[in-house]
C-alpha cells in the first residue's frame, strides 16, 4: 500500500494526498486520505491501528487533512462515507466539523454484502453561502 502510495503523489496531477499516522518514534500506526472528485470536492477517509483507538490520531489527522483540503488545494466541499457501525468515525467526523448528511443505502459491497454508509460533510467555512 505504501508504495503505491508514493508512487501516485509523484503523479504530476494528483487526485489523492495521504497523511501518514506516526508516533514519536516514527512507527506507522494508521493513515488519513483525503481523494480529490468533483468540482473543488475531496472524499475523507482516516484509519488508525486498533492498539491505538481512543488517542485523538484520527481526529489529529483528519483536521490536518481538512485544513489542507480547504487552505492549500482550495476545496469548496470534503465529505466521508462512514458504516453505520463505527461510532468512533463518526465522532471523529463530527470533531472536524463535519455535519451528518444521511444514509447511502447499500453503498458499498465489503465481506460479502451490501452495507450502507452515513454521509458527511464540511463546507470550506470561507466559502459557505447562507440559506
Amino acid at each position: 500500500m505504501i508504495g503505491g502510495v508514493i508512487d501516485r503523489a509523484r503523479c504530476e496531477v494528483r487526485n489523492e494526498y495521504y497523511l501518514a499516522a506516526t508516533l514519536a518514534d516514527d512507527r506507522l500506526i494508521g493513515f488519513a486520505r483525503l481523494a480529490l472528485g468533483g468540482v473543488e470536492a475531496a472524499k475523507l477517509g482516516y484509519a488508525i491501528h486498533a492498539d491505538h483507538w481512543g488517542n485523538g490520531y484520527a481526529s489529529e489527522a483528519a483536521r490536518s487533512l481538512v485544513n489542507f483540503g480547504f487552505a492549500e488545494l482550495g476545496l469548496h466541499r470534503i465529505t466521508a462515507a462512514i458504516g453505520p457501525d463505527s461510532l468512533a468515525s463518526v465522532a471523529v467526523a463530527g470533531k472536524v466539523g463535519m455535519e451528518y448528511e444521511g444514509r447511502l443505502r447499500d453503498h458499498v459491497f465489503t465481506n460479502g454484502g451490501w452495507r450502507d454508509s452515513l454521509l458527511y460533510s464540511i463546507i470550506n467555512p470561507r466559502q459557505a453561502t447562507a440559506l
